[in-house]
């Protein structure tokens, strides 16, 4: 991949026809995603938009007080119809992982899982061996079915026209189609430090800021909304880009 081969921001385009939106990490913001996607519906109605995808690009549990209902909304939503678009975020594996083995879950226990249980009227108890485990039984029993097949089945990535979608970035000199899956929810600073240009504009979140990122090679949308009250999308028309912001 050279870098004088790759896509620039203000050139790259969606693909001819699709209006994209690419939403920033929730965590645990059911009430801000749910005002985002009555905006985009009614921007499409009122555009008369045919054809349209909505990528999420991942963390949606832990920090903020409605991870069940966000994991409620986009089971809906993506159920609903397929251009509804849900990746995987490092918090999302994390939250796997405290599913799968409790013992080895420190990225949930330490970084918001007591918020995400409490979301299923469960309190996360950590003191002793014993403890944890009850917990964990009981988050098992409180969180439906299909929550748990939505997480697991969770992708890495998107792409589309002009733009490459992940949670948190890229391996610079790794062609897109070759990331380390690790890489996608989990890299920042060998990401974030590359000036050069990628195949495509890569679309992420992840590295929390005050308002959206815009370089030349990517744009990271996450707006630390369980925090400031602020979720983030970039929309692109065309060569057309700007931002739309749910907030309360």
């Amino acid at each position: 991949m050279s870098e004088t081969g790759g896509v620039r921001y203000d050139d790259a385009a969606a693909p001819a026809g699709m209006r994209l939106y690419a939403i920033g990490d929730v965590h645990g913001r059911a009430d801000l995603l749910a005002i985002m996607h009555r905006l985009i519906a009614q921007e499409i109605e009122r555009d008369g938009v045919t054809d349209w995808r909505i990528v999420h690009l991942g963390d949606y549990v832990d920090r903020g007080p409605q991870s069940r209902q966000v994991l409620e909304l986009l089971v809906a939503a993506c159920g609903r119809d397929a251009r509804n678009i849900a990746l995987l975020g490092n918090h999302d594996e994390g939250f796997l992982d405290f599913l799968a083995n409790p013992m080895d879950a420190r990225l949930f226990i330490d970084y918001g899982g007591f918020d995400t249980a409490a979301s299923y009227s469960v309190v996360l108890k950590t003191e002793s061996r014993d403890a944890l485990y009850e917990s964990h039984a009981a988050l098992m029993a409180a969180m439906p079915a299909a929550h748990l097949i939505f997480v697991r089945d969770l992708k890495r990535s998107a792409s589309f026209g002009d733009f490459f979608f992940c949670h948190a970035g890229v391996r610079p000199g790794v062609p897109l189609d070759g990331q380390d899956p690790h890489d996608l929810i989990w890299i920042r600073r060998e990401f974030l430090n590359h000036e050069g240009l990628f195949e495509k504009v890569v679309v992420h979140g992840h590295t929390p800021h005050d308002a959206p990122q815009v370089l030349a090679n990517r744009v990271n949308v996450d707006t630390m909304a369980f925090a400031t009250g602020r979720l983030t999308a970039l929309v692109v028309d065309g060569r057309e880009k700007r931002f739309l912001a749910a907030t309360v």
